[in-house]
């Protein structure tokens, strides 16, 4: 079998270049002079950003991310304004059935009657003011995209990246969700992601974005206080994406039962609504009296009535399951690997989470030392958000301040931000995104990219910056023989050493 070592990594003529690893595969890919500052030491330039103190959070202190909001003030932003819409078309509605109806008085005689009715003034159109979540929304996005330039190889975004997916909620089921996704990612997810993982499960479950997002809003202990008052019952979809989604994984023994007593553990644990009669609204509450009563018990073990505490008991269990362990290290091992990862890796990084108490710094450092993520040739497709980032970093950030043509190349490319098509997020799979529709929006993506580039230089000389010497023999005669220095940089960004992780 063979043995991690620690120190740099030799090129080899038979593997990939180490230095693309360690961009493609890791990370977000090369800016012009990054692969110089890698010193010759992949592995090591990962594992420093690993250390590097607060890489994954986005400082609130930088002007650049001034119009972020957390949660709690995003969702009562969006409160507001619905209700604000909502008396909007009231108030529309009303004005309709006054106008058509006819006014109190005399009738006037037909002969009496003007020939034509005289002329009424439109109304004065109102500013074309976003609503608010979309604001919203679109400083996220853009603090994201912002976030992936500056990183110096990628890989801790990478990882944000994968949990935000592995943990997701989706901005289509409401404006509630729209108004928070990021901050969710923010708060949930970014502060965790080389922290413990129990300690990013229970941030993320108890979430408002996540309580809302799986419908833990309408489950009801049947016997509770609630329960008995309003005749409503659970709603199991946070419990069963906990267990099928978010820890043990399909398959890992878990039953119908299980599903069902986690969904009464839940009970109680959601957003406080507009009114405020639970807490401050859009905040993560505990409402005991839709909490369901009495012990529970769940994969074999038995939870004593404690209110919130029951739950917490629970997750933290789950968290340090041994079929949590491997499904984490399944899904990372199938994102910075291969499709279908080698079982030997697998194992080694389900001892470490095992091991570690799911210290996912450590994690991370593991996957950085296995063997076969260095010697794997780069098969699987860059997500449409990698991709982007990747053309990014390499060509430019495009338009300043205004994420819209990156958000619109994501939806292009099937790869909404902040949009999966379910709780299990968005695939991970290579064939996902190498359809042949696919390929073509990459082209129009990468000829985009390369006309608003005002000053692109040598292209030959870009095309051994960002990739190296991997690129084929094919790739560099296409980019040198190109007609325009626009067409080579075009080709460049859709070479499959460009496209591949």
């Amino acid at each position: 079998m063979a043995v991690a070592t620690k120190g740099p990594i030799a090129p080899d003529p038979g593997l990939p270049d180490p230095a693309l690893i360690a961009f493609n595969r890791f990370g977000l890919g090369a800016r012009p002079g990054d692969r110089e500052r890698l010193a010759g030491d992949p592995r090591g330039y990962l594992k420093a950003e690993l250390r590097r103190p607060d890489v994954a959070m986005i400082p609130l202190d930088d002007p650049a991310y001034a119009d972020l909001k957390g949660s709690t003030p995003a969702i009562q932003a969006s409160m507001a304004a619905n209700l604000q819409r909502k008396r909007d078309r009231e108030r529309m509605t009303t004005e309709q059935q006054q106008a058509g109806t006819p006014a109190a008085g005399p009738v006037m005689p037909p002969s009496a009657a003007p020939a034509t009715s005289p002329p009424v003034a439109p109304p004065a159109a109102k500013p074309a003011v976003p609503p608010v979540e979309i604001m919203l929304f679109r400083a996220e996005a853009q603090a994201r995209f912002y976030k992936a330039m500056q990183a110096e190889v990628g890989f801790v975004e990478r990882l944000v990246y994968f949990w935000s997916n592995h943990f997701c909620v989706s901005i289509a089921k409401d404006n509630i969700v729209r108004a928070s996704a990021g901050a969710f990612e923010r708060e949930a997810i970014r502060p965790f992601v080389l922290g413990r993982f129990a300690d990013m499960l229970m941030a993320v479950e108890r979430h408002p974005a996540m309580l809302f997002y799986l419908d833990n809003q309408q489950s009801i202990g049947p016997d509770s206080r609630a329960g008995k008052n309003r005749q409503r019952g659970l709603n199991e979809n946070l419990a069963r994406e906990i267990l099928e989604l978010h820890t043990l994984g399909v398959g890992s023994g878990y039953s119908q039962a299980d599903v069902t007593s986690f969904a009464r553990i839940l009970t109680g644990w959601m957003m406080a609504g507009r009114e405020g009669r639970l807490g401050e609204p859009g905040s993560s509450v505990f409402n005991a009296n839709a909490h369901e009563p009495g012990d529970a018990v769940l994969l074999g073990k038995t939870y004593p009535a404690g209110g919130m505490g029951q739950a917490e008991a629970a997750l933290n269990d789950i968290a340090r399951h041994p079929a949590t362990a491997r499904h984490i290290a399944t899904q990372l091992a199938r994102r910075f690997i291969a499709d279908d990862p080698p079982s030997a890796a697998v194992a080694r990084l389900a001892k470490v989470f095992a091991k570690r108490d799911g210290n996912l710094r450590a994690v991370a450092a593991a996957l950085v030392d296995m063997p076969e993520a260095w010697s794997t040739p780069l098969a699987k497709m860059r997500s449409p958000f990698d991709y982007v980032a990747a053309i990014r970093r390499a060509a430019g950030p495009g338009p300043t301040n205004d994420p819209g043509q990156s958000l619109n190349w994501l939806n292009a490319l099937g790869e909404p931000l902040w949009r999966p098509p379910g709780p299990n997020g968005f695939s991970d799979q290579a064939d996902s995104w190498a359809s042949a529709e696919g390929m073509k929006t990459r082209l129009e993506i990468a000829w985009q990219a390369a006309r608003q580039v005002k000053d692109i230089g040598d292209p030959n000389g870009m095309l051994d910056a960002v990739i190296g010497p991997s690129a084929s023999p094919e790739t560099r005669q296409a980019v040198a023989r190109a007609e325009s220095k626009q067409q080579g940089l075009a080709l460049l960004l859709l070479a499959p050493e460009f496209q591949r992780r």
